[in-house]
C-alpha cells in the first residue's frame, strides 16, 4: 500500500501531524480494501475537497484554470462571482461529520469566498481538520482570524525567488505580499503561543526555476515555513487530451476536454540530468524545513517524464485509487470524484453527500476506472500518485 520510497515522505508528515497521520492510514487503509474486495462502493473518504469559488486575484500562466489556456477563462462572470452558499455547506459538514474526513478549501483564491470565517468556525466546532490551499497574498489580512479559527494547515504555492514568482504569477508584488504574509503569521503563532497553522509550501518543477531550486528552501526557511514539496511539472500533450476525451464519450457518453489547460505543444525544456542531481542534493539537505519530491520518481523516470509526452512509471503500480479516498465539490454544487473530470456524480444541492458517495453513478464511474486501471491523462495527475 504504502511504497518504501515513499516511506520518508510519509513518516515527516507524520512527525509534523501525527494524530493526523494515523487518521490518514487508518482511512487509507479501508479505501484499499474496498477497491480490492467491492465492486465500485468504498468507505467514506479520508479528504472532501470544496471548491469555494471560481474567483481568484491571479492569473498564473501554469494553472490550468486561470493560466494562459485555462478552461476557467471561458466561464460567465455570474459564474465565476458565485461560490457555495454557506447554509448549503453547513448542511455539507452536518452530514459527513460521523466520518471525520479532512475538509480542504481551495478555489480559485479561497480567501475571497465570502462566508471563509464562518465556514472554517462550523467546521472546526463540528471537530474536523481544515486545509487551505492558498496563494498567499491576502495572508496579512487575516493573520488573527486564521490562527484564532484554528486552522490546521495552509498550503502555498511558491514558484520561485521574487522575479521568478512574480511573473508567473502574472503580477509585481505577488512574492513580496505573500512572504510577508506569512513572516506576519509565524510572529503571531509565536507571540499567542500557536502551532497552528503549518505552513506546507508547494513548488512545482518548471522551466524557469528547476536551477534556482535551492533559494526556493531558503525562502521557504525565512517565513518559517514546517515544509517544501516540490512538485514534477503537469503536462499534456493533445494527443493525450483527445484520448482522455474519447475514453470518457465511449464509457459515460460525455464531451470532456477538462486536461486542455495542461496541454502544450513542446515538451518541458530541463536538463533532466541536472534536475536529478539537484533533487538528491535536496533530499540529503540539513534543514528545519522538511523537504520532499512529489511524486517521489526514480531517476529514470524523472527522464522519461520529462523527454516523452507518453509516460508510464515503473514504481507505481497500473491502477488510480482515488475516487476511493478523496471527493470535490464544486461552486455549484457538484460532486466529482477527480477534479480534472467533467464527471459528475450528483450535487449537494439536490441530495445529501451520503445518499451520493456510494450512488449508482459514482460505482459505475469507479469499476470503469477499476477495470481500465487508469484513464489515459491519469499519469500525469498528482492523485494518480496519493499512495
Amino acid at each position: 500500500m504504502l511504497r518504501r520510497r515513499n516511506l520518508k515522505r510519509a513518516l515527516q508528515k507524520a512527525f509534523l501531524n501525527p494524530e493526523y497521520a494515523l487518521s490518514v492510514f487508518y482511512k487509507r487503509f479501508k479505501s484499499y480494501l474496498s477497491y480490492r474486495f467491492k465492486s465500485g462502493s468504498s468507505a467514506y473518504p479520508e479528504t472532501v475537497s470544496l471548491f469555494l469559488t471560481y474567483n481568484c486575484n491571479l492569473r498564473c500562466k501554469m494553472c490550468g484554470q486561470w493560466g494562459e489556456s485555462g478552461w476557467a477563462r471561458k466561464l460567465p462572470k455570474e459564474v465565476v462571482s458565485k461560490g457555495l452558499p454557506i447554509d448549503k455547506l453547513e448542511t455539507l459538514i452536518d452530514d459527513i461529520v460521523t466520518f471525520k474526513p479532512a475538509i480542504t478549501l481551495f478555489g480559485g483564491e479561497p480567501f475571497l469566498y465570502s462566508n471563509w470565517e464562518e465556514l472554517v468556525c462550523y467546521i472546526k466546532s463540528n471537530g474536523l481538520r481544515v486545509n487551505v490551499i492558498t496563494n498567499g497574498t491576502l495572508i496579512s489580512r487575516h493573520i488573527e482570524k486564521i490562527v484564532e479559527l484554528g486552522i490546521d494547515e495552509l498550503i502555498f504555492s511558491l514558484d520561485g525567488p521574487e522575479e521568478v514568482h512574480d511573473e508567473m504569477r502574472s503580477g509585481k508584488g505577488t512574492f513580496k505580499r505573500a512572504t510577508d504574509g506569512f513572516k506576519e503569521l509565524l510572529e503571531y503563532k509565536k507571540k499567542s503561543g500557536r502551532n497552528n497553522p503549518k505552513v506546507n509550501i508547494n513548488a512545482t518543477i518548471f522551466e524557469i526555476n528547476y536551477r534556482r531550486l535551492d533559494e526556493l528552501v531558503e525562502i521557504a526557511e525565512s517565513i518559517g515555513a514546517d515544509a517544501i514539496t516540490f512538485h514534477h511539472l503537469i503536462f499534456q500533450s493533445d494527443k493525450i487530451c483527445s484520448n482522455n476525451s474519447r475514453v470518457f464519450k465511449d464509457e459515460f457518453d460525455l464531451n470532456c476536454r477538462d486536461w486542455t489547460g495542461f496541454a502544450r505543444d513542446t515538451l518541458p525544456d530541463i536538463d533532466t540530468e541536472y534536475l536529478i542531481q539537484k533533487l538528491h542534493e535536496l533530499k540529503k539537505r540539513v534543514s528545519p524545513v522538511s523537504i520532499s519530491v512529489y511524486p517521489n520518481f526514480t531517476d529514470k523516470e524523472i527522464r522519461r517524464y520529462y523527454t516523452s509526452f507518453e509516460f508510464f512509471p515503473d514504481s507505481y503500480s497500473p491502477r488510480c485509487v482515488s475516487p476511493w479516498m478523496t471527493v470535490y465539490i464544486f461552486p455549484n454544487g457538484d460532486i466529482k470524484p477527480c477534479l480534472d473530470t467533467c464527471f459528475v456524480a450528483g450535487n449537494i444541492f439536490q441530495e445529501r453527500f451520503s445518499e451520493i458517495w456510494n450512488n449508482t453513478r459514482l460505482t459505475h464511474y469507479r469499476s470503469v476506472l477499476k477495470k481500465r486501471g487508469i484513464f489515459p491523462a491519469c499519469t500525469r495527475c498528482t492523485e494518480f500518485y496519493r499512495s
